[in-house]
């Protein structure tokens, strides 16, 4: 062998003194003793179980106001034996791990609509609040009119075809809506108008005149021939709507018919006006 072989040698030799050595100081004295009075001293009698146990207590148990030595084994079940605590765990502490705030996330989707309470309780009636300042002022209500009355002073008579009656004398026509150069009165305010129509009859010529709603007969002013000259009139009421037209037109000439005027005073009227407008209540 050379020296690097009784080098190898020696670390093993040391290696194992240092591995045997707690395990050989852990047995009791009294073992250790015991082969070096085997030859001198005679064999102990035989014990029972119960000298057994209490030998067994003794060797093992320490004397009463004795620590046990710190090497001496105990097994678990022996009474009295120690309670060895356990090793206290590292704290760690977390403040030294944490690292700076980091930057805020993005809003999240919101999230759905939960389900509705039930209402509460009524509240307390709160203190009366202070008057308020007053309010700008309203317009003024927004009145509608509409009115005419004109009238003739020349007769007229009938002739083959249908004759629109056309007034030359001016009474009242509110807002021009009646034209004078055509005989019609033209609804500008929609509504309910109320219409008539005076005309004096001719001695022995009839007298038949239609009250006009646009192209429609309306009512009728009749006369039958007479031997002297009469005053006739009618009159209605007619709803309207923008753009209508009312006029008065004289029967064509199948008969004889006429009627009565000069340029001295006025016999034949018509007026109109407006009683109720379509936008009221």
């Amino acid at each position: 062998m050379g020296a690097r072989g009784w080098g190898l040698a020696l670390v093993c030799c040391l290696l194992l003194a240092f591995a045997c050595g707690p395990a050989l100081s852990l047995v009791p004295p009294v073992q250790q003793e015991q082969p070096e009075q085997e030859g001198t001293t005679e064999p102990p009698p035989p014990l029972d179980h119960a000298d057994r146990a209490e030998e067994k207590h003794d060797k093992y148990s320490p004397s009463q106001g004795q620590e046990p030595p710190a090497s001496q084994c105990f097994r678990c079940c022996d009474p009295a034996a120690p309670l060895y605590q356990a090793a206290p765990v590292p704290q760690i502490n977390i403040t030294i791990l944490k690292g700076e705030k980091g930057d805020r996330g993005d809003r999240g989707l919101q999230g759905k609509y939960g389900k509705t309470g039930s209402a509460g309780a009524r509240g307390h009636v709160g203190p009366k609040g202070q008057k308020g300042s007053m309010g700008a002022p309203g317009d003024r209500c927004k009145n509608h009119y509409a009115a005419f009355s004109v009238g003739r002073r020349k007769p007229l008579h009938s002739n083959d075809y249908y004759q629109t009656v056309v007034f030359d004398t001016e009474f009242v026509n509110l807002y021009g809506h009646f034209n004078m150069f055509t005989g019609k009165f033209y609804c500008y305010v929609p509504g309910i108008y109320f219409f008539s129509l005076n005309v004096h009859t001719w001695n022995q010529k009839e007298t038949y005149l239609h009250v006009m709603k646009n192209e429609e007969e309306a009512v009728i002013l009749y006369a039958q021939v007479s031997d002297r000259s009469i005053m006739q009139s009618q009159s209605l009421m007619l709803e309207l709507r923008e753009q209508d037209e009312v006029w008065v037109r004289l029967f064509r000439g199948e008969r004889e018919n006429a009627i009565f005027s000069d340029e001295f005073d006025t016999y034949i009227t018509f007026s109109g006006y407006l009683v109720k407008h379509a936008a009221e209540p």
